[in-house]
């Protein structure tokens, strides 16, 4: 078999081709329209701005969906480069689909599985010399917008697909399975950078998620808040919360407290902004 030949394989084509146009198109279906949102700023939806400043859309617009472009296609280039050392290995696959409840506690464990190796890797990413050299680009954005989700040094960036690739490679999943793995990691990267702290926020199905503003404080504060999706490991490893998050988390839960008695003479609470 000829070297090229590895990648006409139907395997490559799933694993590889295929879920890397699957990841960039999902990724820009959900960021694209929160983007819009944040830049028309609509009266409705102030109340639920995590932050009060003003969006960097005109500045950060094309220089992330520029470093978007580029880090996903170095991405895949990656992907190809180690494919004749990785395509034997047994793992992701494209056999008979697994039952929808196998899929679903495959993906609540790809879940867990990545946001605690992410939460590790973030850390690791914030000792001196990886932040200066690496994380540094992400955090050149204090106020972001969905579509910065993806904005970050291409070294960070492959490490971050690498760790998406961990879990369905560990319990050897269904390629279908990867890509709904991947369109949900895709979700949770938009809607973590969105600004905007909704509470119809579909996210919020799963259990533990607190919405967007978790990852706003970590952009605002540049040090806590380490996981990418669940709050609770900074509480279960060292209380490394971003400074006034636990505050605003108290004042804006999801969903709100249930008070019928008192909901006529209730007064509002006040936003809580991070301090400037």
């Amino acid at each position: 078999m000829s070297s090229l030949e590895i990648y006409r394989e139907e395997r490559f084509l799933l694993v590889g081709a295929a879920s890397t146009l699957l990841s960039m198109t999902s990724f820009l279906v959900f960021a694209l329209p929160w983007t819009w949102v944040a830049h028309k700023n609509p009266e409705s939806l102030k109340k639920y701005r995590v932050q009060g400043r003003d969006f960097p859309i005109q500045r950060w617009f094309w220089p992330s969906l520029g470093r978007f472009l580029v880090n996903g296609s170095l991405s895949f280039l990656s992907l190809v480069l180690v494919w004749p050392l990785i395509r034997d290995l047994p793992g992701i696959h494209a056999g008979v689909l697994p039952p929808w409840y196998v899929m679903v506690a495959q993906i609540a464990f790809f879940i867990v599985l990545d946001d605690f190796l992410y939460y590790w890797m973030h850390r690791t990413l914030h000792t001196r010399w990886l932040y200066k050299h690496v994380h540094s680009v992400h955090h050149r954005i204090t106020t972001p917008f969905a579509l910065t989700g993806n904005y970050m040094h291409a070294v960070e960036f492959v490490w971050t697909s690498t760790l998406v690739l961990i879990g369905p490679s560990l319990v050897g999943a269904h390629v279908v399975t990867l890509w709904l793995w991947i369109v949900f990691r895709q979700f949770e990267a938009a809607d973590g950078h969105s600004g905007y702290d909704v509470p119809w926020n579909p996210g919020l199905l799963v259990p533990f998620y607190k919405g967007p503003a978790y990852h706003d404080f970590h952009h605002r504060r540049f040090f806590g808040n380490y996981a990418g999706f669940f709050a609770y490991l900074d509480k279960l490893f060292g209380g490394t919360y971003s400074k006034g998050y636990e505050e605003y988390r108290r004042a804006h839960a999801h969903p709100p407290p249930a008070e019928p008695e008192a909901s006529a003479t209730a007064p509002s609470t006040a936003a809580v902004q991070p301090e400037p």
